[in-house]
């Protein structure tokens, strides 16, 4: 279908499905579709209520009662509340008996406490290839300092897995022994600065700031192995516990919700309460960034809507 509209796309990393141009082109092409199937779209309508009677459905909102045999609820997450993102799904499962595994932000940058983020001043915008890993999971792409933490692909990714008070632990120079490299640059550049030499595999002032935080400073041939071996460690493993995440402000999913288990996985019809379906990101269930959140809407909806 977006080849059809002609909306140019490429494929990044794991399968990523990202636009050539404007995200906005998708809107358009969901919109076009809308009007060739005869969708009628009420914006600025607010939901006041929904019933069930052996009818079907009835909703009261601002421009007045709606009246259909199935309810399709399509709300979406909490995310990005000036987009006008609510917990109206979530009242809805709740009010028919569903249940809702507590909501929170996914694919969301991470905050530092003040203390780490003076020691990180003056970071942000700069860029590395990293490898950040909560638990057992990991993921492996760009990561970005921010003036409020940290940002990036691989942050993104793995704040879906994350808990508050959980570390993460993060490696700036994946496919590198730091440790031995540094070593190796002490026998045949010993009077090259640590930073200088730390440079080669970090952004420069990321390499000077690193040093410092670590405290090892100075001509390499004027440091232990033991001093490296703690910079190194820093680079190649380094433990942070983020203070907390940018909230539903700036997140760009949201994990958690309507719980799976009370729905046909075939329909999205709730079991107990016939003609009543939830589709998309409502229900618990969340993808790894790159259009797999999207697929998921599509994909539920399409099964709701060949159940209708």
């Amino acid at each position: 279908m977006v080849e059809a509209h002609g909306i140019a796309w490429h494929e990044k990393a794991l399968g990523q499905l990202f636009c050539d141009g404007s995200s906005q082109q998708i809107i358009g092409m969901l919109l076009d579709e809308c009007g060739k199937a005869g969708v009628t779209s009420s914006l600025e309508t607010e939901v006041k209520s929904v019933a069930k009677n052996e009818r079907g459905f009835t909703l009261e909102t601002s421009r007045g009662r709606f009246e259909a045999a199935s309810l399709v609820v399509a709300t979406g997450g909490k995310s990005i509340p000036k987009m006008g993102a609510t917990g109206l799904g979530y009242d809805i499962a709740k009010q028919f008996g569903l249940a809702v595994i507590p909501p929170r932000p996914a694919l969301v940058p991470f905050t530092f406490g003040p203390e780490l983020r003076e020691r990180l001043e003056g970071l942000s915008g700069v860029s590395v290839d990293a490898t950040v890993a909560c638990g057992s999971t990991r993921f492996s792409e760009a990561l970005l300092f921010t003036h409020r933490g940290l940002s990036g692909p691989a942050i993104l990714q793995i704040s879906s897995y994350w808990r508050e008070g959980d570390e993460i632990v993060v490696n700036l120079c994946p496919g590198h022994d730091v440790f031995a490299e540094l070593r190796a640059a002490r026998v045949s550049q010993p009077k090259q600065d640590v930073a200088t030499a730390l440079s080669r595999f970090l952004p420069k002032s990321l390499a000077a700031r690193w040093c410092d935080m670590a405290s090892v400073e100075g001509r390499l041939a004027d440091l232990s192995d033991k001093r490296l071996r703690a910079l190194a460690d820093s680079v190649n493993g380094w433990r942070v516990k983020p203070q907390g995440t940018e909230g539903f402000r700036t997140a760009e999913v949201t994990a958690g919700g309507v719980d799976t288990r009370g729905l046909s996985s075939k329909t999205m019809e709730a079991r107990t309460v016939p003609g009543l379906y939830f589709i998309g990101e409502v229900l618990d269930v969340t993808g790894h960034l790159g259009g797999f959140n999207f697929q998921w809407a599509w994909a539920s909806g399409f099964a709701a809507g060949e159940a209708l």
